[in-house]
Parts: structure tokens; C-alpha cells; sequence
């Protein structure tokens, strides 16, 4: 693994650590309430930051969601930098993560075909076990 990318691996890390801990406890807009960041990618150059989020207050009010974190990110930006020590402070851009919610419904669509398929497995099965 090459140095570089390590730092700006650990980089990444942080800036979703104190953005996480900014949203919870210094941002008052309500919009952004049920917001988990999952994932930041920041580039080479440290210029720009992709901070991948997810909600769980529904698709219905991801514009709204959205809107709050873009209006929200200078703010968290200026914040970030009195936190984290580097020369340039990537610019952030929100990306919505569907991917939790996509595993919510492949779990539920499991979980019912498991059960659709446990009746047929109890008719495949005799009653008397001496058969």
C-alpha cells in the first residue's frame, strides 16, 4: 500500500468522523436530523470530498435531506478545518448511499421467500416418522 494513499485513506476517515460528530451536535437544521454518513472519498489533491450519507427518513425526503447538507456545507467545512490539520481543506460534496436501503429490501425479500418456502418444505415431509 503506498504512503499517499494510506494518508488520504486515514484523512477520509476523519473528515467523516468529525463531519458525523458536526451534524449530530452543532447543525440545527431539522432536514438533517436522520442523517448517517457511510462513507468519504477525497481526492488525491484534497481538493474535493465525495461524503456518502443515508437516511432513514425515507426516500419521500431526500431533496429536502439534500438541501440541508449542501446549504449546511460550508459551515461544516469551516468547522472541519479548526479540527483537522491539512493544507487544503477539500470542498464537500453530499452523495446520497442507497446501498443500506438496498440491503434492508434484499434481506425483507429473503426473508420472505424463506418463509413462502418452509410451508412446501413441511408438506414434503412425512407425518409419521416410522415411514
Amino acid at each position: 500500500m503506498p504512503k499517499d494513499y494510506a494518508r488520504t485513506s486515514r484523512i477520509a476517515e476523519q473528515i467523516r468522523r468529525d463531519l458525523a460528530e458536526l451534524i449530530r451536535l452543532e447543525l440545527k437544521d431539522p432536514r438533517v436530523n436522520l442523517v448517517t454518513l457511510t462513507d468519504v472519498e477525497v481526492t488525491a489533491d484534497y481538493a474535493h470530498a465525495k461524503v456518502f450519507f443515508t437516511t432513514l427518513a425515507g426516500p419521500e425526503h431526500l431533496d429536502e435531506i439534500s438541501e440541508g447538507l449542501k446549504r449546511a456545507s460550508g459551515f461544516l467545512r469551516r468547522e472541519l478545518g479548526r479540527r483537522i490539520k491539512i493544507h487544503h481543506l477539500p470542498e464537500l460534496h453530499f452523495v446520497y448511499d442507497p446501498s443500506v436501503e438496498q440491503g434492508t429490501r434484499l434481506s425483507q425479500l429473503i426473508d420472505e421467500a424463506v418463509k413462502s418456502a418452509l410451508p412446501d418444505a413441511a408438506e414434503d415431509t412425512p407425518d409419521d416418522p416410522a415411514k
